[in-house]
């Protein structure tokens, strides 16, 4: 899958440039989370680029976790959303590429407004209801930073959808162990999160993030699980920085911007292989 390779690096490359531009934005949890976008918009996801908001005959995504909106900018631009030069307007005055996604905005791809951490879960859920209501079997796919678990309303959605008997939903959860105010672990544990799933009623499965041939096969067995009477929910284990070498695996590039020597470090590491914009 050389091809979902060069296509993750380049997003990459799109990332930290974004973020570098306006020195302002979210790359560490955005460089973590490049292989699951690239392996489910270039490979799993059944979507069209020509967007409608509700979403009806194809699978659809919610961005929880909104504040790591460079990689999803990124990925919608490059699987043909909107022109990929629209990147440059990222968090300016008047641009649809706002810091965190907006659905005001009217930018092709986005569903929901998000960054107010917590409330994608119950998103990702009514919308998997609504398809069961209009017969389409199509899939939600939903995506959580593991901090965010902290949130309370996320686990009150986490039993609704088992009680629901919601099989059509496929919720992911970024677990790189990292959140703004440091490793999650000391900020507040979340424990044994593959237990407390399948407690709660789902369907739990792992996978490794950073390996985008093993993104592409954790969501297929993924998608193979749903439709069994239980909500799906995926545990990706990934790497906060991955791709820059010394944003990798720290907090602290949680919210911050690479200054002009970062940058031109971080591009070297990250081959341009799609055109930058």
């Amino acid at each position: 899958m050389s091809n979902l390779k060069d296509i993750a690096s380049q997003i990459r490359r799109d990332i930290v440039r974004m973020v570098h531009a306006v020195q302002s934005g979210h790359p560490g949890g955005s460089l973590g989370c490049t292989e699951y976008f690239t392996a489910l918009y270039f490979k799993v996801m059944k979507h069209n680029p020509d967007f409608k908001m509700d979403g009806i005959g194809e699978d659809v995504f919610f961005l929880s976790n909104g504040h790591i909106s460079p990689v999803f900018y990124s990925t919608l631009a490059r699987s043909g959303y909107f022109p990929v030069a629209e990147l440059a307007t990222f968090r300016k005055i008047n641009s649809r590429l706002q810091g965190h996604p907006t659905t005001h905005e009217h930018l092709p791809g986005v569903r929901m407004s998000s960054g107010s951490l917590g409330q994608g879960m119950s998103v990702a859920i009514g919308a998997a209801l609504a398809k069961k209501l209009n017969n389409d079997n199509h899939i939600v796919y939903s995506l959580h930073g593991d901090g965010e678990l902290d949130e309370g309303q996320n686990w009150e959605g986490i039993m609704f959808a088992a009680h629901k008997k919601v099989d059509n939903l496929i919720s992911t959860i970024d677990v790189n162990g990292q959140q703004i105010d440091g490793p999650t672990d000391k900020v507040m544990s979340l424990g044994n999160l593959h237990a407390k799933f399948e407690a709660f009623g789902w369907e739990v499965t792992e996978m490794e993030g950073n390996d985008v041939d093993a993104v592409v096969a954790g969501l297929e067995k993924a998608k193979s699980l749903t439709g069994k009477g239980k909500p799906v929910v995926i545990l990706m284990k990934t790497e906060m920085g991955k791709g820059v070498d010394f944003m990798e695996g720290s907090h602290e590039w949680h919210g911050i911007a690479p200054n002009d020597e970062q940058l031109r470090k971080a591009l070297a590491q990250l081959p341009e292989t799609l055109g930058d914009y």
